[in-house]
């Protein structure tokens, strides 16, 4: 099965009897909150509004139209240039990125990301890392009145997480670990 496609099911419908045939590498983020449940259903359904439109990428002038607005309105506003909007320009990103020291990088990745940043992670035309994701959903679930976790098919350890630690902190989780 297509891996996007058995991530969409796993969002939709959760594990399925098929997937416990697959071996992939998987690693939980586990986080608090009030209520965890909430949390996952806020996560599946912006992680659910992406994946379905892998095969037809929407200008970025749309998403936020398409996403939950409270996911949308997380999100920290996009730069401006010349005091308007300007659409991400993923290649001037990277070249800021690269250049960076890992002290910078690390402070870069705190705090809410912007909806360009983090959609960046899922674009498949080229213009983004879509076609090189590092993680998919997989299972999510909580073990306790205020712990939930979140498990997603990897590439291995560790893996880019930022974007799914995003995704939970955006959705109201706190307090994020991480273990394979």
């Amino acid at each position: 099965m297509d891996i996007v496609k058995g991530e969409l099911r796993r969002l939709r419908c959760g594990l399925a009897a098929d997937d416990s045939q697959q071996r992939p590498f998987l690693v939980r983020a586990q986080f608090t909150a009030e209520d965890p449940a909430q949390v996952i259903a806020d996560a599946r359904a912006v992680m659910t509004c992406v994946v379905e439109r892998t095969d037809d990428w929407p200008a970025f002038e749309r998403w936020p139209e398409l996403l939950p607005a409270w996911f949308v309105q997380r999100c920290a506003p996009e730069p401006a240039e010349s005091g308007t909007s300007q659409s991400f320009n993923a290649r001037a990103w990277l070249r800021k990125w690269r250049a960076m020291t890992p002290e910078e990088k690390a402070d870069n990745s705190r705090g809410p990301w912007t909806l360009s940043g983090w959609l960046y992670y899922f674009d498949p035309t080229g213009e983004g890392m879509g076609d090189d994701r590092s993680w998919w959903w997989w299972d999510a679930g909580s073990d306790g009145p205020r712990n939930g976790w979140v498990e997603v098919a990897t590439t291995g350890w560790p893996f880019g997480s930022g974007s799914l630690s995003w995704l939970i902190e955006a959705s109201g989780g706190k307090d994020l670990t991480y273990g394979a």
